[in-house]
C-alpha cells in the first residue's frame, strides 16, 4: 500500500492511498463469506456456493462492494499510523478508481489536530481579588445561621412583615379557575419576594380568616406568564421569632462554647471560602492570557460539533431539569437567539484551544495521571452530578469517557504547570501563593464544557 499526504489546510489533510488488488484478498473472501451465507441457489448447499457462481448470479461489482466496505476502514488508518498524523472526527472518502484485479485507489478527507507551539508563559501576569472578611461579613453569616434556629407562634392580630403565614391560594385567568392554580395549607413568609408579585401587599394587615385579592402574572403551571386574579385568604398568623445572640446560641447551633468562637470560626470559613475563589479566579484569569498567547487553529467541524454538543446539554440537561424550553431561558436571560448562538460559539472556541494548548502541555512536560488522581477527580465530578460515586462511575465507563476524565486531570496538572510560573497578585499588591491541582482541573472541565457529566447523566436518565 502507498500514502501520501496533503496538506488543506493547517487542520484538515487529504490522504491519496493506493491499495495492490492482492491485498484485497482478505476481505474479498470474507465478502464471498458473507455472501454464502445469505443467498440460496439451486443445486448447492447453503454457504457452499462456488464464487464464480455467485459472480454469475450476483455479480463481481457486489462482491467487490462488499469488500472494498470491508477493507477501507483498514487501510485507511494504516495510511493515517504511516503519515503520523493525529487526526479529529470521521473521515470524507472517496473512492476515486477500483480496478478489478488490479488496484483500489480512494482520497480521505479528515480534520487533524493542529500543530501548536506552546508560547513562554513565564511573563504572565494577573490580578485576584484579595482575601478579605469584614465584620459585617461576619455578622452577616451568623445572622444566617440564627434565622435557621428561628421559632414561630400563633397571634391574634394582622399579619406584618417577618410574620409567617397559612394561606389558601386560588387564581382565575379570564374569570375561570385554573385546573393548577388553586393551593391549600401554603407556609408563606411576609416580605420574603417569594411565590407571586403583589402577594405581600395583599396580605399585610390581614387577621386570620382574613382574604385578599390581586392581579399577578403567573410564573409556573399551564399559564405561565398570563396575568391571573389571585384570591388569598389568610387561615393563620405566627410570628417568627429569632434566639438571642449569646453564647447558649452558640452551644445549641454549633460545637462551640461560647459567641466569640462561633464568630471565629466563621471568619475561618469565609476566608477559606473567599481563597477558594481567588484561586479559581487566578486560574480562569492565567488561562484567559495563556490563550490570548498561543495561535490556535480551528477546526471547522469540530467547532460546529461543539457548539451543537453544547447547545443540547444546555437544552436537555439543565432546562431540562428546570422544566424550561430554550425560548423561555432566552427570554429570562434577556438575550435574543443570535447573542445566544454568538456567546455559544465563543466558549465553544476557548473549550477547543484549551484542549489543544494544554493537551500539547501534557505531552511538552511529559504529565501523567496516576490511579489515585483520577479516583479523586471522578469523586468530585460524582458530587456535582448528584450521582453516587458507583454511579457516576459505572455510567462513564459504559459511556466510554474515562479517557476524558484522564485529559481533565491531566491538563489540570497542566495548568498549574503555567499558573505556578505566572505571578500572581491581589489587589492589595500581595503576591498569591497557589497550589492546587485538583481546583485548575475544575477549571478545565467548566472550559470544556463538562461532557462526561453530562453523558453519565444520560446513562442516570436511561436506567
Amino acid at each position: 500500500m502507498k500514502s501520501a499526504v496533503e496538506t488543506l489546510n493547517p487542520t484538515r489533510v487529504r490522504l491519496t492511498v493506493e491499495v495492490p488488488f492482492e491485498e484485497l484478498k482478505d476481505s474479498l473472501d470474507a465478502a464471498y463469506k458473507k455472501i454464502n451465507q445469505q443467498v440460496t441457489v439451486k443445486g448447492f448447499r447453503k454457504g457452499k456456493i462456488p464464487a464464480r457462481v455467485i459472480d454469475q448470479r450476483f455479480g463481481r461489482g457486489a462482491v467487490l462492494e462488499e469488500a472494498v466496505n470491508d477493507a477501507l476502514p483498514k487501510f485507511y488508518t494504516e495510511a493515517v499510523n504511516e503519515a503520523e498524523i493525529n487526526v479529529l472526527g470521521q473521515p470524507e472518502v472517496d473512492i476515486t478508481e477500483l480496478k478489478d484485479g488490479e488496484t483500489l485507489n480512494f482520497t480521505a478527507e479528515v480534520d487533524i489536530r493542529p500543530s501548536i507551539e506552546i508560547p513562554d508563559y513565564s511573563g504572565i501576569e494577573v490580578t485576584v481579588d484579595a482575601v478579605e472578611v469584614s465584620d459585617e461579613d461576619v455578622e452577616k453569616s451568623v445572622e444566617q445561621l440564627r434565622e435557621r434556629f428561628a421559632s414561630t407562634s400563633p397571634v391574634e392580630r394582622a399579619a406584618a412583615e417577618g410574620d409567617v403565614l397559612t394561606i389558601d391560594l386560588e387564581a382565575k385567568v379570564d374569570g375561570e379557575v385554573l385546573e393548577d392554580g388553586v393551593a391549600s395549607g401554603v407556609s408563606y413568609t411576609v416580605g420574603s419576594g417569594e411565590l407571586l408579585d403583589g402577594i405581600d401587599e395583599a396580605v399585610t394587615g390581614l387577621e386570620a380568616g382574613g382574604e385578599a385579592t390581586f392581579t399577578s402574572q403567573l410564573k409556573g403551571g399551564s399559564a405561565e406568564g398570563k396575568d391571573a386574579e389571585v384570591t388569598v385568604k389568610v387561615t393563620a398568623v405566627s410570628s417568627r421569632e429569632l434566639p438571642e445572640l449569646d453564647d447558649d446560641f452558640a452551644q445549641m447551633a454549633s460545637e462551640f462554647d461560647t459567641l466569640d468562637e462561633l464568630k471565629a470560626d466563621s471568619r475561618k470559613r469565609l476566608e477559606n471560602m473567599k481563597q477558594y475563589d481567588q484561586a479559581t479566579q487566578a486560574q480562569e484569569r492565567v488561562l484567559d492570557e495563556l490563550l490570548k498567547l498561543a495561535e490556535v487553529p480551528i477546526p471547522e467541524k469540530l467547532l460546529e460539533d461543539e457548539i451543537n454538543t453544547r447547545k443540547h446539554n444546555l437544552e436537555h440537561h439543565q432546562l431540562g431539569q428546570m422544566g424550561i424550553d430554550l425560548g423561555k431561558y432566552l427570554e429570562i436571560q434577556g438575550k435574543t437567539e443570535e447573542e445566544f448562538d454568538a456567546e455559544t460559539k465563543e466558549q465553544a472556541v476557548k473549550g477547543i484551544k484549551t484542549q489543544f494548548i494544554l493537551d500539547e502541555l501534557v505531552n511538552k512536560e511529559k504529565l501523567n495521571v496516576n490511579q489515585e488522581e483520577l479516583t479523586e477527580h471522578l469523586m468530585r465530578r460524582a458530587a456535582s452530578s448528584g450521582m453516587s460515586p458507583d454511579q457516576f462511575a459505572q455510567a462513564v465507563v459504559e459511556g466510554g469517557q474515562v479517557p476524558m476524565l484522564v485529559g481533565e486531570v491531566a491538563r489540570g496538572k497542566a495548568l498549574a504547570v503555567v499558573v505556578e510560573a505566572a505571578k500572581v497578585v491581589d489587589t492589595n499588591g500581595e503576591t498569591v501563593d497557589l497550589d492546587d491541582e485538583d481546583e485548575t482541573a475544575e477549571t478545565v472541565e467548566a472550559a470544556d464544557g463538562d461532557a462526561a457529566e453530562d453523558q453519565a447523566e444520560d446513562k442516570k436518565t436511561e436506567a
